[in-house]
C-alpha cells in the first residue's frame, strides 16, 4: 500500500502551508522536504550528541521524537523540532556535573514545565525578551562550542569551562604541531568546514545533497580511504541508549543546582524554539505560528525525550529553512524525516562507527560560527548602543561563568537598561530671570522620576539660584518612586529653609544699618531698642520676601 494512503485523513486534507488545497501534488513536495530534512538531521544530531558527551544514539533518538511526536501536534506547521547545538554546552555541563543518568529527569521535568507554560497561554510573553539577551545567549554558546569543538578536532579532551578551554587553546596548538595523528585529525574537521563553506556555492550540487551531508560523507570518504588514525563515533546500538530515568535521579531533584539547570533547559528551550517559529514565518506565505500550541508542542516532546533518556529538543531553524525551502507544504514533511531517521537508526546503525569524530566537530565548529551575530554587533552598536552593551555582557558572562548564570546576568542587564531608558526627566524652570528676585522659582518636573535619574534630577535642582525660593510642581510626573519623592521633598523643604533664614538675617542686618543712617553722629548704641523711637529698623521689603 502507498505510504500516501496511510498517512492519516487530517495531513492529506489539511491543505499546504500557503493555504492551497492538499493532494497527491502537496504529498509529493512534502515527501522530497522529508527527504532533504532528514539528510540534513543525521549529521546534525549525531554532532549534536557528541558534542554534548552523550551516546551519538541519543541524538537520534531526539529526532525521532521531534518528527514523530512534536512533529505531529499543532503549533508551527512547518518548522522541525530536535536536538540543537544552542543546548549543547548546556547539556554537556549538566552531564559532566550529575551524571549521564540525570539527563532523562531533567529534560522530562523541562517538559513538564514547558507544557504547563503552554497550558497556562505564557508562550507569547517569551516574546517579551530582549532578542539581545538572545543573540548575547547565543553568541556565548557559539564562543564556548567554537573553544570546546577545537579540542574534538584535534582528538583531544576538551576542559570543562568556558575560560578553561579558551585558556588551553595555545597548550592545544603546541599538543597538534608535535603529533602527526592529531595533525590528520585536524585536516579531516579543516576539510569538513571548508566543504560547509563552500559547497552552498555550487547551486546544482547544494540542490541534490545538503552541504552538512556532503562535508560528513566526504570526510568519512577520505577517512575509510586512506585508513587514517582518527577517532570514529561509538555505537552501541538504539535500544541500548535509551536509559529511563529511576527513583534516585528524581531524587536530585531537591538540589538546588539541579532546579537552576532546569530552569534554564526550560528558559534556552522555549525561547529558542519560539524565536526559530517567528524566522520560519518570515520564510512562507501560510499560517502563522500559535506560540501557546507550539509550547505545548515542545514541551510534550521534550517529556517524552526525558522518559527515554535522551537528549532535550528545541525547534531548529537549520532543518526548519532546509524544510521550506525544500518545498515543504504541511507537517507531514516533518514526520516523515523523524521516520526516515527511525529506519536509519534501527537498519543501519554501523553506518555510523565509520563517521569521524573530527568530521562532526568541524560541522558544530561551523554551526557555532553561525549562531555568532558577526554582521549584526557593528550596525546595533550603531543604532542602539545599549542593546550592543547587553549583547556583549551575556555573551561574556556565559563563557566566564556557566549558561544559566550568564543568561541570568544578561537578564538582569536588559531590565537594568530598559528602566533607566523609561526613566526620562524633564525640568521646566519659570520665573527665573523675567521674574522680580522676590518671587519664588517655579519648577515643574515631567517624565517618569525614578532613583535611577535622581542624582541628575539634583544636579539641575541644585543648580538653581540658592537665594531664590523654589516652588516645586509635581504634577507632570506620570510615575515618581518613592526614594525620589522623598529626596525631592527633602530638598525643597532644606533650600527653601536656607533662603528664608537668609532673608531674616539680610531683614535684622537692613534694619540695623538704616539706624546708623539716621543718627550717625551719636554713634553707635552699645545697646539700641528698635520699640524706642519710630525707627524704620524692618524692611518691608524683605519680610514680604520671607513670607512669600
Amino acid at each position: 500500500m502507498p505510504l500516501r494512503k496511510i498517512l492519516p485523513d487530517r495531513f492529506r486534507g489539511a491543505g499546504g502551508a500557503d493555504g492551497s488545497p492538499g493532494g497527491a501534488g502537496t504529498f509529493r513536495a512534502d515527501f522530497t522536504a522529508s527527504l532533504v530534512v532528514f539528510l540534513v538531521a543525521v549529521p546534525l544530531c549525531v554532532g549534536v550528541a557528541v558534542a554534548s558527551g552523550v551516546p551519538a544514539e541519543l541524538g537520534l533518538i531526539t529526532g525521532i521524537v521531534g518528527g514523530l511526536v512534536t512533529g505531529l501536534m499543532p503549533g508551527s506547521s512547518l518548522q522541525v523540532s530536535g536536538p540543537a547545538a544552542g543546548l549543547t554546552v548546556l547539556v554537556y555541563e549538566a552531564v559532566e556535573e550529575y551524571g549521564l543518568a540525570a539527563l532523562g529527569v531533567l529534560v522530562l521535568v523541562s517538559g513538564l514545565l514547558q507544557l504547563a507554560m503552554g497550558v497556562l497561554r505564557l508562550g507569547r510573553w517569551f516574546r517579551a525578551i530582549s532578542v539581545a539577551v538572545v543573540q548575547g545567549m547565543l553568541a556565548g554558546i557559539g564562543l564556548v562550542l567554537i573553544a570546546g569543538q577545537l579540542y574534538a578536532l584535534a582528538d583531544a579532551k576538551a576542559p570543562s569551562s568556558g575560560l578553561g578551554k579558551l585558556g588551553g587553546l595555545p597548550g592545544l596548538v603546541a599538543d597538534v604541531a608535535g603529533s602527526s595523528a592529531a595533525l590528520k585529525a585536524v585536516a579531516v574537521g579543516a576539510g569538513t568546514i571548508a566543504v560547509l563553506v563552500l559547497w552552498p556555492l555550487w547551486k546544482r550540487g547544494a540542490q541534490v545533497l545538503p552541504a552538512p551531508l556532503a562535508a560528513v560523507a566526504l570526510a568519512t570518504l577520505a577517512t575509510v580511504g586512506m585508513d587514517l588514525p582518527v577517532a570514529r563515533v561509538e555505537v552501541q546500538g538504539l535500544l541500548d541508549a535509551v536509559q529511563p530515568p529511576g527513583g534516585s535521579e528524581f531524587a536530585q531533584l531537591a538540589e538546588i543546582g539541579v532546579l537552576g539547570t532546569v530552569l534554564a533547559f526550560t528558559l534556552i528551550a522555549s525561547a529558542e524554539s519560539l524565536f526559530s517559529a517567528a524566522a520560519v514565518d518570515r520564510l512562507h506565505d501560510g499560517p502563522r505560528t500559535d506560540y501557546d500550541k507550539e509550547l505545548i508542542a515542545q514541551g510534550t516532546g521534550n517529556a517524552v525525550c526525558g522518559v527515554l533518556g535522551a537528549l532535550p529538543m528545541t525547534a531548529v531553524i537549520v532543518r526548519s529553512s532546509a524544510n521550506v525551502r525544500a518545498g515543504a507544504k504541511t507537517k507531514v514533511s516533518r514526520v516523515l524525516h523523524g521516520v526516515w531517521l527511525l529506519v536509519f537508526a534501527v537498519l543501519f546503525p554501523s553506518a555510523l562507527g565509520v563517521i569521524p569524530v573530527a568530521a562532526l566537530a568541524g560541522v558544530l565548529v561551523h554551526a557555532g560560527w553561525k549562531l555568532i551575530p558577526t554582521k549584526d554587533l557593528v550596525p546595533l552598536w550603531r543604532a542602539h548602543r545599549g542593546e550592543a552593551v547587553v549583547l556583549v555582557v551575556t555573551a561574556s558572562a556565559i563563557v566566564i561563568t556557566n549558561m544559566f548564570e550568564g543568561v541570568i546576568i544578561g537578564l538582569l542587564m536588559a531590565v537594568a537598561k530598559s528602566a533607566w531608558e523609561t526613566s526620562h526627566v524633564h525640568v521646566e524652570v519659570a520665573g527665573l530671570e523675567d521674574a522680580p528676585e522676590d518671587r519664588p522659582v517655579r519648577v515643574r518636573v515631567l517624565g517618569n522620576a525614578t532613583f535611577l535619574r535622581l542624582p541628575k534630577l539634583l544636579d539641575e535642582l541644585e543648580a538653581l539660584p540658592r537665594e531664590r525660593e523654589v516652588r516645586l510642581d509635581l504634577s507632570g510626573l506620570r510615575h515618581v518612586d518613592h526614594a525620589c519623592e522623598m529626596a525631592l521633598a527633602t530638598w525643597t523643604e532644606r533650600h527653601n529653609a536656607v533662603v528664608s533664614r537668609d532673608a531674616d538675617s539680610g531683614s535684622r542686618a537692613a534694619g540695623a544699618a538704616d539706624s546708623g543712617d539716621v543718627d550717625s553722629d551719636a554713634g553707635p548704641d552699645p545697646d539700641p531698642d528698635p520699640d524706642a523711637n519710630g525707627s524704620a529698623v524692618k524692611d518691608p521689603g524683605a519680610e514680604k520676601r520671607a513670607l512669600a
